[in-house]
């Protein structure tokens, strides 16, 4: 597997709900592997591979950090697929998620996932060739995706930062 970035393509969300569905589909007849999924879904995703503390607690919850992933999935997928701007992709936010989120949650992680994404395209430029998964886009420089490591956030940034913190 050298040189290919296997799941550079598949959202988090979307592994939480492939798990999910093998654990009540897949191995509905074998309750010793759907507890062991169960447990792998319990544990909240963290890519930093902390140990866990001297009382057995996890160090960090990078959604603490990062925002709800299905909120950052949802702005990636239309950010990439689409090319929408911040507007309106928090517009179709308050409405998908109508209840869970308010506006200015939405627009609070908005502007950190952009931040964040565009801080962190010097990544992107050198991962290795990886699949397309879905139709949201691939973020592999050879693939879907262009865009120069030193890109400005700015516009971007002022469009989000532009959104009201209340509807």
């Amino acid at each position: 597997m050298s040189h290919y970035g296997i799941n550079a393509g598949v959202p988090k969300t979307l592994i939480s709900y492939l798990i999910r569905w093998a654990a009540e589909t897949v191995f509905e007849k074998e309750p010793a592997v759907a507890r062991v999924l169960d447990a792998v879904l319990a544990t909240p995703i963290s890519p930093e591979l902390l140990r866990l503390d001297p009382h057995g607690a996890i160090r960090q919850s990078s959604e603490e950090i990062v925002g709800p992933y299905d909120l950052h999935d949802f702005f990636l997928y239309y950010f990439l697929r689409f090319g929408f701007g911040p507007r309106r992709v928090a517009r179709m936010a308050l409405h998908a998620f109508a209840g869970r989120y308010s506006l200015g949650e939405i627009r609070r992680w908005l502007i950190v996932f952009l931040r964040r994404f565009f801080a962190n395209q010097f990544k992107r430029d050198c991962l290795p060739n990886s699949p397309k998964v879905g139709s949201g886009g691939s973020l592999s420089p050879r693939g879907d995706w262009r865009m120069p490591s030193d890109a400005s956030p700015d516009a971007w940034l002022a469009e989000a930062e532009a959104i009201p913190e209340a509807s």
